[in-house]
């Protein structure tokens, strides 16, 4: 029967929602014998099925029925403890109390929209910036200011311009391996962002799920080790144990934690009590420290691989990042090149990626470039891929 409804029974703010378009063309990539460098998938083959046997065993043993029960709004005790160790390896120094557990990363950005974004308040992004961000801000109703960057992130002048010139509620960045560019904010620029935000009383979002995925390099202390009472730290498990558990969680300054744990209660009462117990076991059993040099030693060769074919088979006019860890490898044509026209013709070639315009605010300043993810794939794949989409790429000269 047709709805009888009519669009006066939404909300004003469904005006200002985006679809995810990776979703969507996630739906299109599943079809059989697609290649996919699309999606921010990790590979199967980095989750720890076999160890997943003992850590159940041992989380009921441990646990019993509080495994099962409903739990603290602000995350499950033994979880936050854990985290504690975990983030202290990061040089990151918190206490359980600091700590508030969401379901992923991606519920974390959206109460922070909730708690922070008053209609036509201006957040500063880096551009381009991450897709899963702009779509949950985009829900309050912000307008977007873009911060200049270049292959170490944003610039420090560029931020403090822009702090200088107008009201901005808070800037959001991906400091390490971002999405989609897979550059990474070099410690130097991490410094002098920390002392501007400083001086100017200004708010960082630091996301931060990709840092454990580094191939090579030393490892970039976080932005939030410079400035914890001008920071809100967001990170996940999803990329270094199984993303379909959605455990995220963050760290923030005392005001802005009591207004998440507030807006919590009111959206979905806690987070997943025998999820965070899993992820309790998986690091204190010491778990996660054998699993992530297997995931290291996984995805490595998958980023060589995917460098190596870029540089043998795309045409001399084309560039791209070559990041030293993370997902992603960003990939910039000469412009008058439209790269979703370049997706569709690949699609039909059964090799998929993300046209870059979607993580711009934007669309037509990002037609020229596209995102590639390479942990999904294996070597053999990925050089089967690029080499179809650098035939694509040179047919349509």
């Amino acid at each position: 029967m047709a709805s009888t409804l009519s669009q006066r029974i939404l909300s004003e703010r469904t005006l200002s929602m985006r679809r995810n378009q990776i979703r969507e063309i996630l739906k299109v990539v599943s079809q059989p014998g697609m290649i996919s460098l699309a999606g921010g998938i990790p590979a199967p083959e980095s989750f720890p099925i076999e160890d997943l046997y003992r850590i159940n065993e041992a989380v009921l043993d441990r646990f019993g029925a509080a495994a099962l029960q409903y739990d603290l709004t602000e995350g499950f005790r033994p979880f936050r403890e854990a985290l504690v160790g975990y983030l202290n390896a990061k040089d990151i120094v918190v206490s359980a109390n600091e700590i508030l557990i969401f379901n992923g990363s991606q519920s974390v950005l959206d109460t922070l929209g909730k708690v922070l974004i008053t209609p036509g308040d201006a957040i500063a992004l880096e551009t381009p910036s991450y897709l899963g961000a702009i779509s949950a801000f985009s829900a309050y109703e912000p307008t977007y200011v873009s911060i200049d960057t270049d292959d170490e992130g944003i610039l420090p002048e560029s931020l403090d311009a822009t702090l200088a010139s107008q009201q901005v509620k808070f800037i959001y960045l991906v400091t390490t391996f971002q999405n989609p560019t897979g550059r990474t904010l070099s410690e130097v620029r991490r410094r002098q962002v920390a002392e501007i935000v400083k001086r100017r009383g200004a708010l960082v979002i630091e996301d931060d799920p990709y840092s454990d995925l580094r191939y090579r390099g030393k490892a970039v202390p976080s932005l939030y080790t410079y400035a914890p009472e001008n920071t809100v730290y967001v990170s996940t498990l999803s990329k270094v144990f199984a993303p379909g558990l959605r455990l995220g969680f963050c760290l923030a300054p005392p005001l802005i934690h009591e207004w998440l744990y507030t807006a919590k209660q009111g959206a979905d009462l806690h987070s997943n009590t025998y999820a965070q117990a899993l992820a309790t076991e998986y690091i204190c059993g010491g778990y996660i420290n054998r699993q992530l040099p297997k995931i290291i030693d996984l995805y490595r060769p998958r980023l060589e691989a995917m460098l190596d074919a870029l540089a043998r088979h795309l045409p001399a006019d084309y560039g791209w990042t070559e990041p030293d860890g993370g997902m992603f490898i960003w990939v910039e044509a000469p412009a008058g090149v439209d790269a979703e026209d370049l997706y569709w013709r690949a699609v039909e070639q059964k090799v998929a990626f993300v046209p870059g315009k979607y993580f711009y605010i934007q669309p037509e300043d990002g037609l020229p470039t596209m995102r590639l993810n390479f942990t999904r794939a294996d070597e053999a794949t990925i050089e089967h891929a690029i080499a179809a989409l650098s035939r694509i790429i040179r047919d349509c000269k």
